[in-house]
């Protein structure tokens, strides 16, 4: 008989019957499947005048007779093609004055085997090539996602069909991707981020197939799924650390994790149970690079979060380049998050599309200590959303977020009811991708490690009205999702955070105030002299807040504000 392998361990059980049916005994074979033969093809592109010339990066491939099979259904009516001899290198010259977007697949024959699938995108205008830049562009669906961070067990038993059943109500929320907590295979009780196996699920969140129509269903609703993946480490119970516990330097995969000079395995802070690995050691990234591509084309899951980034960038800063070249091969849209501070620039230039709001300290969130003393809370988040003036790269894109699973105690049973909901309005009114995290918009209180079951979905503090109010001008208003803002001068200072939010390709702008002080005010907002052109044909639209006192001047706005009332304006 014949038995298909998958990658990681597989484990075999043979069984012998008598004649009478009885199961006389058992045995059992474990195999373990390493790195598929061959990497991934990589299609480079070069423009020449209005045709593109499109290469395979051979030298990635083992074996002297390769054949190149290029998939070119989508493209042929559009363009003339032309190939080199062996195919390594074609030319697509387009047919007329040709516009859109075009994919083109590609695999590689050596010998008897065959490469994984890469994919290639391009864009013609007007019959000009645009060839993306893949370390840094990023998918389109990104500029207006709203994510939702998912724990999957918090939401019903079993989780991942809990979770799909109640992917309608994200749909009606507003939400366009879905961040799922780690759901490879773990130890029992565990969160999910000391991993078993990277190419299995955990078996108490339910089976392959209910992964599949987890994923599925949330595509059907318009919503991407997001993988919490855990690269920098293992759990101290994979089956590879095991063995070398065992055999020492004798294990073939001694050489997968670090050691220091004392020959003991090294970690981070008291992560004992979560041994780093050696990514100096090409097997190592080899083996992350088809763990990431597996879920991809296995599942056709749309991104990772990616735990502990920063740890990969500390010890082997080149990796993350090749991982999204890797990545954006096998699926060009995903989207790649570091868990990582968004102040430092390397993971906008080094493979990432967006990073963690975050100080320089690992961990340490930027709002961590704003809202601790009401006197000071605007001067403190002056300083937090400008990185004290400082700014961050221009690609930067900060992922923000009110709670997370590493914030603990959850931000409304911190701060209450009035701050939570200005802080809601901040996360979805700023620049940068927002993340709601599990109940965030109904008012659970929780915390994530100590958690027990599923949340209550009573919306005791009313907060849902709010946040799908919020959403909506988030997804609906190219202002409201772009990255251009600016903070004003206002007067009281200490009490009101007041920002514009606009776009290169709209005239309109919005207005956001926040009152942060427990008293009713009128605050003067001046605005930019030459940045700014107000209309004054008109009333602006009142987005949100109470109707209320308002007098607009050239230089600057009157506007009444309740206590701890947020107000947006359209002009």
């Amino acid at each position: 008989m014949s038995v298909r392998l998958q990658p990681g361990t597989n484990t075999i059980t043979s069984g012998y019957i008598s004649a009478d049916g009885k199961a006389v005994g058992t045995d059992e074979l474990e195999i373990d499947v390493k790195i598929p033969a061959l990497p991934l093809p990589h299609i480079s592109a070069k423009v020449d005048g209005r045709d593109l010339v499109l290469k395979v990066d051979s030298y990635r491939l083992s074996g002297s007779d390769l054949i190149h099979n290029w998939d070119l259904t989508q493209i042929s009516r559009r363009f003339i093609i032309t190939d080199s001899g062996d195919k390594s290198q074609i030319r697509l010259s387009p047919k007329g004055i040709v516009s859109g977007q075009f994919e083109i697949g590609l695999q590689v024959r050596a010998g008897q085997h065959i490469s994984e699938r890469a994919i290639f995108h391009f864009t013609y205008d007007k019959g000009e090539p645009q060839v993306p830049d893949v370390m840094r562009d990023h998918p389109d669906w990104i500029d207006s996602a709203v994510v939702y961070g998912v724990v999957p067990f918090l939401f019903g038993d079993p989780p991942f069909k809990s979770v799909t059943q109640r992917l309608p109500y994200l749909h009606d929320l507003g939400v366009n991707a879905i961040w799922l907590s780690p759901i490879n295979a773990t130890l029992p009780g565990d969160f999910g981020y000391a991993v078993v196996d990277y190419f299995k699920l955990r078996e108490d969140y339910g089976t392959e197939e209910d992964f599949r129509d987890l994923v599925k269903t949330a595509h059907s609703l318009g919503i991407k799924v997001l993988m919490d993946f855990v690269p920098n480490h293992t759990s101290s119970q994979h089956p590879y650390f095991l063995d070398t516990q065992k055999h020492g330097k004798f294990s073939h995969y001694y050489d997968f994790y670090m050691y220091d000079s004392s020959g003991n395995y090294q970690y981070y802070f008291d992560w004992a149970h979560l041994p780093n690995l050696n990514y100096d050691n090409p097997e190592v990234r080899a083996w992350m690079m088809r763990a990431f591509t597996y879920w991809v084309r296995e599942y056709d899951v749309d991104g990772f979060r990616v735990d502990v980034a920063w740890g990969i960038r500390e010890r082997r800063p080149d990796f993350w380049p090749q991982w999204r070249e890797e990545l954006k091969s096998v699926k060009p849209d995903l989207f790649l998050l570091a868990e990582a501070s968004a102040r430092d620039p390397y993971y906008f230039t080094h493979g990432f599309d967006a990073a963690y709001d975050w100080t320089e300290e690992l961990g340490h969130w930027a709002w961590e200590r704003v809202f601790n003393l009401e006197s000071m809370v605007v001067w403190r988040l002056r300083d937090a959303l400008t990185n004290f003036g400082q700014g961050y790269h221009e690609d930067a894109l900060i992922f923000r977020f009110i709670n997370n699973n590493d914030t603990g105690e959850r931000f409304i049973s911190k701060y209450g009811l009035p701050y939570t909901k200005l802080a809601a309005t901040l996360l979805l009114t700023l620049p940068g991708v927002p993340c709601i995290y599990t109940g965030d918009e109904v008012g659970a209180e929780y915390e994530p490690y100590s958690a027990e079951g599923p949340i209550s979905w009573e919306d005791k503090y009313g907060l849902k009205s709010l946040y799908q109010k919020l959403i909506a001008l988030r997804r609906n208003e190219p202002a409201i999702h772009s990255r251009k803002w600016m903070l004003l001068d206002t007067d009281p200072q200490s009490k009101v955070l007041a920002y514009t939010r606009f776009s290169n390709s709209q005239d309109s702008w919005f207005l956001v105030a926040l009152n942060f002080s427990s008293e009713d005010l009128v605050c003067r907002i001046n605005l930019p002299k030459d940045d700014m052109k107000l209309r004054t044909v008109s009333t602006p639209r009142l987005i949100l807040g109470h109707p209320g006192k308002m007098e607009i001047e050239s230089s600057h706005i009157n506007l009444s504000l309740g206590a701890y009332e947020a107000k947006i304006l359209a002009f």
